[in-house]
């Protein structure tokens, strides 16, 4: 087996880059933490990432940025913690849709919901409609009690650590379905370390 590449997270507790901290203490791999000030941006990042934006993640001397790639990609260096189903797997095709239909539809969704923009011509759209995107979610959640049904994978830390925030702006209403997942997650252990390192890192950052 390969060894682990030297990780460098760019990190804002502040931002989606939480559920990414999340997944590493769930994954237990060694990284090195660069906290990102968004008012004053560290060079390394945008020589990395030029537009300036995290999570980004530095593997080596290899650059991975968007949220799915990088939780796909960390699942797979630690296999031992079974987050990540093998190729082979039946679950596979269903983990990498999990990933893709966040990125490409769910997220999208949301942000035009926040933005009052009306999508009214769906077949030009990546999701569809907003109320279509809504449903499947919630129709997937209530199977329960993961994404993948009994199983917990790294589409889970996504999936939950992202509902947490959209559920508090409102932008998605939190459902029983919803908010029994949430709350599962909320209390795995390495949510809550990792929660508690970002709390640390914001109040050494920002002291009171």
């Amino acid at each position: 087996m390969a060894s682990c590449p030297q990780l460098r997270f760019f990190h804002n507790p502040q931002s989606r880059s939480a559920g990414v901290r999340m997944l590493l203490e769930e994954l237990g791999l060694p990284f090195t933490l660069e906290f990102v000030d968004f008012k004053n941006k560290p060079a390394a990042l945008l020589a990395a990432n030029p537009l300036g934006k995290v999570p980004t993640l530095l593997a080596d001397d290899a650059v991975v940025t968007e949220q799915v790639a990088i939780f796909q990609f960390l699942a797979e260096l630690a296999p031992e913690k079974n987050l990540s189903p093998a190729v082979g797997d039946p679950l596979r095709g269903p983990y990498l849709r999990a990933f893709a239909f966040y990125g490409s539809s769910f997220e999208p969704a949301m942000i035009d919901k926040s933005q009052k923009r009306d999508n009214t011509s769906p077949g030009m759209s990546p999701y569809g409609t907003i109320e279509g995107v809504e449903a499947l979610v919630r129709a997937q959640l209530a199977k329960g009690p993961w994404w993948l049904g009994e199983r917990f994978t790294a589409a889970d830390v996504l999936w939950a650590s992202s509902l947490s925030w959209i559920t508090q702006f409102g932008l998605l209403e939190k459902t029983p379905e919803v908010a029994a997942y949430i709350e599962r997650f909320n209390q795995r252990p390495a949510v809550i370390a990792a929660r508690s390192k970002d709390a640390a890192l914001m109040a050494e950052i920002s002291p009171a």
